[in-house]
């Protein structure tokens, strides 16, 4: 029911503690938005510029909107008493998930966040302490902390600050609810005035979605809520407080099985199996069934739909159709509301934000997004909330939201031009995270056999186990068992050796039919029997890229323990990667929010320009494989024929190939980087065929292409993928040597998912 939803996938305590220790410590970082590399840049920064927003804030406290983070900065709190489904482990054990919130913020709504772990269970305490940082946020976001101290913490605070106050294990769980309770009641065709609701769990998360449910127009007597001892009825005393008390009804029903007879709606936020496939029996036509407790439902959506085919079900994993995602809410609700600079967060924010949510879900799915899911994403009753990747979503709920919070009197800054601000939504969003989540999704879909050839390297066998544990296919290393199983061990994962598959020459019954064909396509480059025995036998590296050869594999992934250049060498022996026989190599550079492509990083080392044309065109394709319009930029130190160089003129020949090929891409060349890459600079050339920074970089030589790479992943921080090996038969990509494990899992996802694969 929450973003925190346990998936179905095996995650060892080993990988998620190595994930929080690597590259360091913890999970984000806290980088300058402004330059700060001179004397000058200090002196505006600290002392004495600092001094004149300072006094600006002081005479109008408004602009600290204008010259401070506050604005876009939200504070993430806990005191650690109700840590997932973990309970009281105290404020300090909270912080992991504190921090995974605040990045969570960022990812979805480009918000900044910040967490805070306030060491007391004293309700007063805590609100003092909260109420006190007021000045440093534009919002607070609270989190994990127990009932019934949840709700006296957030409606003092809410009542004490001038900012919006959200506690998100109640509010987020309500409007995602209610966005689904929207689609699946008009599905049924039902209304939500005349539908009887049955609430299992009258937790924080509970009583938000039946409060949330009643401003929405469903009927008090309508709603039947219940608890461990049963239906909340007046005139009950046991087990209960002012928060149950207010939702308690004149009932017969005395137990949930009794409440959910005749029952069109049942909301669970209570605990795995406690409803039956008897009580779903029993219920209305249609039923609507939203299953959340995690990590398993109160009923799996297989055993309600056994006994009612007609029902709709939801539930909080993402291994069913229909999750409860709170990720769906609470960074675009924050986003709308920071960005009229609110004074709260209102039920009709909330309402408004649940309705655009229910919309969204009934629109057409973007292409790149079923793509990426693997399935056709169409309204109906296996679709009745987005999903947390639709890219659409950060452009399409906070002005729903903004709108709302103008139209109740909560907006201190009200939106003027909201198509401008539509805008600015769609500007803010870094597609790479969308883009690599892409990849993976497709990968999982395809469920492939994925080779990996370095069985000796521990990245490589974590990546090869978090492959298996994380249902993307079936692991195939390469090395010999008795290596591999002690390897594991000391890494902790013992238990995995029984889960992959090892292969070497020892073990498979192909090993002739390998060495046969190994004879054929070597037996004339001075090769003889003997020789290529040898080398099936003997480099892992052959030995892979021939279990991949006879479909004894889907995928290879390799390179993670020596250079490339003898890497693709061996992989040469079994398959044409030669540059005359197409082979290119194209990395991504994915930095601040934007991917460019550049090529050729591996095969081709002084390209002509029918060779730079054929690269072209194997970046462009990836850039399609990876979800991008491709903008091909054949580089140089020239600009379109000044200064006149050799070296120039055949990347401006380049274009003049495309040209004749008449290819169904941009192109343009050749050009200075900054004239591809700035629109402005860019505008100084009108008669350039792009009309959007290019995405697609061809530079003159393997040699320029090494040195651009390097340079941004060292001087500016850029993740890099790849080289991604292109024009090849079969799917094999080659990592480099420093590779980290998430690194060597991408690029065995882009083997997976088929990305430049020739054919």
């Amino acid at each position: 029911m929450t973003d925190k939803t346990t998936r179905s996938t095996r995650i060892t305590p080993e990988e998620a503690l190595a994930y929080h220790l690597e590259p360091r410590p913890g999970k984000y970082d806290i980088v300058a938005s402004t330059p700060m590399t001179t004397q000058r840049d200090l002196s505006l920064a600290y002392s004495p510029g600092v001094a004149v927003p300072v006094q600006a804030i002081a005479d109008r406290p408004e602009t600290a909107y204008d010259y401070t983070t506050k604005g876009n900065m939200v504070a993430v709190i806990s005191n650690g008493t109700a840590i997932l489904g973990m309970g009281n482990l105290g404020a300090l054990a909270s912080k992991p998930v504190m921090e995974g919130k605040a990045v969570l913020f960022k990812r979805f709504a480009d918000v900044n966040a910040i967490d805070l772990e306030l060491d007391t269970e004293d309700a007063d305490e805590f609100i003092n302490a909260v109420k006190l940082m007021g000045p440093t946020f534009g919002g607070i976001n609270l989190e994990d902390i127990k009932a019934p101290e949840c709700f006296i913490i957030e409606q003092r605070l809410k009542e004490l600050m001038d900012i919006p106050v959200f506690h998100d294990d109640q509010h987020g769980t309500a409007v995602i609810c209610a966005a689904g309770l929207i689609n699946a009641l008009e599905l049924s065709g039902k209304k939500i005035e005349d539908v009887r609701i049955v609430l299992n769990g009258a937790g924080a998360a509970g009583i938000a979605c039946l409060e949330l449910l009643k401003s929405m127009g469903a009927r008090h007597d309508n709603c039947i809520m219940c608890d461990t001892k049963g239906v909340i009825y007046q005139g009950r005393t046991e087990g209960m407080n002012q928060w149950k008390s207010a939702h308690a009804v004149v009932t017969q029903a005395r137990s949930l099985e009794e409440a959910l007879k005749g029952a069109d709606v049942f909301l669970g936020v209570s605990a795995k199996g406690a409803v039956t496939q008897d009580m779903v029996m029993g219920m209305a036509d249609n039923p609507v069934i939203f299953a959340m407790a995690n990590p398993d439902p109160e009923i799996t959506p297989e055993d309600a739909h056994a006994v009612r085919p007609d029902a709709i079900v939801a539930t909080g994993r993402s291994d069913y159709p229909n999750q409860v995602n709170n990720v769906l809410g609470f960074p675009y609700l924050f986003r709308g509301a920071l960005d009229i600079h609110a004074r709260a967060i209102n039920d009709e924010m909330k309402i408004a934000c649940a309705r655009a949510l229910a919309e969204l879900a009934r629109e057409d799915v973007p292409d790149e997004v079923a793509v990426a899911y693997g399935r056709k994403l169409q309204f109906g009753r296996d679709y009745i909330i987005p999903t947390p990747f639709d890219p659409r979503l950060i452009h399409v709920i906070p002005p729903a939201v903004a709108k709302a919070g103008m139209e109740t009197g909560v907006a201190r800054r009200p939106i003027i031009d909201m198509e401008g601000y539509v805008q600015t939504l769609k500007n803010r969003m870094d597609p790479t995270a969308s883009i690599l989540q892409g990849i993976h999704a497709r990968a999982r879909s395809k469920q492939a056999r994925m080779i990996f050839a370095e069985g000796d390297d521990p990245r490589v066998l974590r990546a090869a186990v978090a492959w298996q544990r994380g249902g993307m296919g079936q692991s195939l290393v390469v090395g010999r068992e008795a290596e591999v199983k002690s390897e594991l061990e000391t890494l902790g994962m013992g238990d995995a050796f029984r889960e992959i598959a090892v292969v070497n020459a020892g073990n498979t019954r192909h090993l002739e039919s390998y060495h046969d064909f190994l004879y054929q396509r070597l037996q004339r480059k001075g090769v003889d029997r003997e020789d290529a025995s040898k080398l099936a036998n003997r480099d892992r590296h052959i030995f892979a890229a021939l279990m991949l050869a006879h479909g004894h594999g889907d995928g290879l992934v390799t390179g993670a323990t020596r250079k490339n250049a003898p890497v693709l060498a061996q992989i040469g022996h079994v398959f044409d990667v030669r540059p005359q026989d197409g082979a290119v190599g194209i990395t991504a550079v994915l930095h601040r929010g934007r991917i460019v492509l550049i090529g050729d990083t591996l095969v081709h080392e002084w390209p002509e320009a029918e060779d730079l044309a054929d690269i072209a065109s194997r970046g462009a394709s990836v850039a399609r494989g990876l979800g991008l319009d491709p903008r091909v930029a054949f580089l140089s130190f020239s600009n379109f024929g000044y200064p006149v160089s050799e070296r120039a003129i055949k990347m401006a020949d380049a274009a003049r190939v495309l040209d004749a090929r008449g290819v169904d891409f941009e192109y343009e060349g050749e050009m200075t980087v900054d004239v591809a890459l700035n629109m402005d600079a860019a505008a100084r050339y009108p008669f350039s065929r792009l009309t959007a920074p290019a995405n697609v970089l061809v530079v003159p030589a393997r040699h320029s292409a090494s040195i651009s790479v390097k340079l941004l992943q060292e001087m500016a921080g850029a993740t890099v993928i790849g080289p991604i090996l292109t024009g090849v038969q079969k799917p094999i990509q080659i990592c480099s040597t420093n590779s980290t494990v998430s690194d060597i899992l991408n690029m065995a996802a882009i083997a997976a998912g088929g990305v430049g694969t020739a054919g």
